[in-house]
């Protein structure tokens, strides 16, 4: 009993962490959860005399879970329906002032995640993100320090030249996101237009159970035509200004559930990248607000 509790302690405190790693890992809530209890029934199974370090043992753990994962997800998404979207957060507000954090759960950056491969994605992860040694990371994906050196100068490099420009303050965050929003129900077409960065992309992802973008949408007038018009089939339903991944988004309500999530991406003042989330098989976080930790 008593070490059925002190592992549970153990677990407990580094949860938050541990679902960050899962989601950053595999851009889905519900298969981050999927490896958690995966994590946890191989957990209590450790004799914890044995463990020296908790934290980097259960971290270990839930790299290796997220891996076997990761490979499955990849061959799910060959035959996805449309656009394939990371799995939507609600997050606390000062998720945003961490700000490698907010970079890292975002849209844009799961995303970019996606080009890597499981072991770059797992290597980047524990690198860039959480500062895990190189030793701890080796132990974690099977790999030699030295290998794992060279695969994390690798992705680093792969994701310089994709990820996003850089961090938006929360008032900036704000300040566009009321604006978006008062340029799109009102449809006032000049003001979208002047928050919209000349070359804005718009992505959809409705997993074939709702109509979404087949494809990405790129340039201000043809995203701002494609938001118009698209606004008005929500008439007078209700939504939210929220915070999504550490990021600005609208969330869209019918009849009392989730029907659209909408992320912004905001660089130098304007948007730049879209991500419209109807797929309702992945707005099972939506009504509660994930913790995130490093």
């Amino acid at each position: 009993m008593i070490g059925t509790t002190a592992a549970t302690d153990a677990f407990v405190a580094h949860r938050n962490l541990l679902f960050t790693v899962a989601y950053e890992m595999l851009g889905s809530a519900a298969d981050a959860e999927d490896v958690l209890q995966e994590t946890w029934l191989r957990w209590i199974g450790v004799d914890l005399a044995e463990v020296r370090d908790q934290r980097a043992y259960l971290v270990r753990i839930t790299t290796r879970q997220a891996l076997s994962r990761l490979r499955t997800l990849g061959r799910r998404k060959e035959s996805y329906v449309g656009q394939w979207l990371p799995e939507p957060l609600l997050t606390a507000p000062d998720v945003a002032d961490d700000v490698e954090l907010a970079e890292s759960v975002s849209m844009a950056m799961l995303l970019v995640l996606e080009t890597l491969t499981p072991t770059e994605r797992a290597v980047f992860v524990l690198r860039e993100v959480f500062d895990l040694p190189y030793d701890e990371i080796a132990a974690a994906v099977d790999k030699s320090a030295a290998a794992v050196r060279q695969i994390a100068h690798r992705a680093r490099a792969h994701v310089a030249s994709r990820r996003p420009r850089g961090p938006v303050s929360p008032a900036e965050s704000r300040e566009v996101l009321d604006a978006f929003h008062r340029a799109v129900e009102t449809g006032d077409l000049r003001s979208l237009l002047d928050l919209l960065a000349p070359d804005v992309v718009a992505f959809g992802d409705g997993g074939g159970l709702r109509s979404a973008l087949p494809h990405p949408i790129v340039g201000a007038d043809k995203v701002a035509r494609v938001l118009t018009t698209g606004w008005r089939r929500f008439g007078d339903s209700p939504f939210d200004t929220t915070s999504v991944n550490g990021h600005p988004a609208l969330v869209m309500r019918r009849e009392g559930a989730v029907d659209t999530v909408l992320a912004l991406r905001i660089d130098d003042g304007l948007i730049t990248g879209l991500y419209a989330v109807r797929n309702p098989e992945k707005h099972s976080h939506m009504d509660r607000v994930t913790a995130l930790s490093r």
